[in-house]
């Protein structure tokens, strides 16, 4: 059987191995994300260049300043809407890399709070008699720690509920302006 430093030692080898695969995945989870709104950030660039070509000729056709307004206000719905989808995409490419790094988080807690009460419970077996308060007082930190994070993902997730619900009634609000807009009554 090992001495209790062996454990240690021990423990805080694998905390590190284990630390430093959780600090490249999530990495790997950021890059991905990264890799997402980029590819949507392009995406969205190539389709507006090419839809404000299309609305360009169009206006520079107008005949009259009415059918120029009529042209350029039936443009607002479809780019609010261009828009909306658009905010939705980046709010699911960020939900999406938020709850990868919550996973990886909360298992990298789970197996280093595993992996310590293990340690404490062998340490334990060999302790001073009198030391069971301390023993019970040190998991009961952990115990708390793991509440306090638990808590923490939750108000990250309302937080996060909260932001695109904000964003889709901007882009509500905006929507309904536009149809109700005295342009959008002059081109009907």
């Amino acid at each position: 059987m090992s001495t209790i430093p062996e454990q240690f030692s021990n423990a805080a080898k694998a905390s590190f191995d284990n630390q430093f695969a959780s600090f490249s995945a999530l990495t790997n989870t950021a890059l991905e994300g990264f890799q997402k709104l980029a590819a949507l950030n392009m995406a969205t660039a190539k389709a507006s260049l090419e839809g404000s070509s299309v609305t360009a000729k169009q206006l520079l056709s107008a005949s009259n300043p009415q059918e120029f307004f009529s042209l350029s206000t039936a443009q607002a719905q479809p780019a609010a809407e261009k828009a909306l989808a658009y905010g939705r995409q980046v709010s699911s490419i960020a939900a999406e890399t938020a709850a990868e790094f919550s996973k990886a988080a909360k298992a990298q807690i789970t197996e280093n709070s595993r992996k310590v009460i293990s340690l404490v419970n062998e340490a334990s077996k060999h302790a001073p008699a009198g030391s069971e308060n301390a023993v019970a007082l040190f998991k009961s930190a952990l115990g708390n720690a793991d509440a306090g994070y638990e808590q923490l993902t939750r108000s990250a997730k309302q937080a996060s509920d909260t932001i695109e619900a904000n964003v889709t009634a901007a882009v509500n609000q905006f929507n309904s302006a536009v149809k109700n807009s005295p342009l959008a009554a002059a081109a009907k």
